[in-house]
Order: structure tokens, then sequence, then C-alpha cells
């Protein structure tokens, strides 16, 4: 990726069957910029993070769970997950997303 450039978002990263795959952008003590990619029926399983997550689905589908109420999101939605609750994403189908942590 090269600066002061426009590019898309999606087109940085593949999707990989079977996999998923992550390249991070940047990460420090406040922040941390990811972006993933999910091959169908692959997730992230519960867990919590010290810090607010705002997840942006780039392309396809996801299912994710925040304390436990379940939220289906579509390319160009996004949903806050709050710090210090647990959360988990599935992918529904092929999907891309940037997981953008404030700490």
């Amino acid at each position: 990726m090269n600066f002061e450039e426009i590019f898309e978002m999606g087109k940085l990263i593949e999707i990989n069957q079977g996999q998923v795959v992550s390249k991070t952008f940047a990460q420090n003590d406040a922040v941390s910029l990811t972006l993933f990619a999910f091959s169908k029926d692959e997730e992230i399983s519960t867990h919590e993070s010290d810090g607010d997550a705002l997840v942006t689905i780039l392309e396809g589908k996801a299912r994710v769970t925040i304390d436990g109420k379940e939220f289906m999101l579509e390319e160009k939605e996004s949903i806050v997950m709050p710090a210090r609750k647990p959360h988990a994403i599935y992918a529904v189908e092929d999907f891309k997303m940037l997981l953008t942590v404030v700490f």
C-alpha cells in the first residue's frame, strides 16, 4: 500500500478457503487497524478486548455476537463491539472487514 494514493480497502486482501486472513496496518497503545478476509463458515470465537472495536463490513455477510446478542451485517454496515464485552464473528459467507480498535 502506498501513502497519499486512493485505494479500495477490500482489494488489499484476498480470501483463502478454510482460513481467516489478516493484515495489520497500524498497532500501538492507542489504536489497532486490521483488515480481515474470512472464508465462509470460519470464525473468531468468543473473546473480550480492552478497547472499543468498530467492525466495518467491506464485502459479504457476517454474524457478529456481542454479549449474547446476534447481529447480521452486510456490505457497508458497521457495528461497535464495546470494550470488555464478550464478542465473536462468524462468516455467513465469504466476507472482508476492517477492524478498528481504540484502547
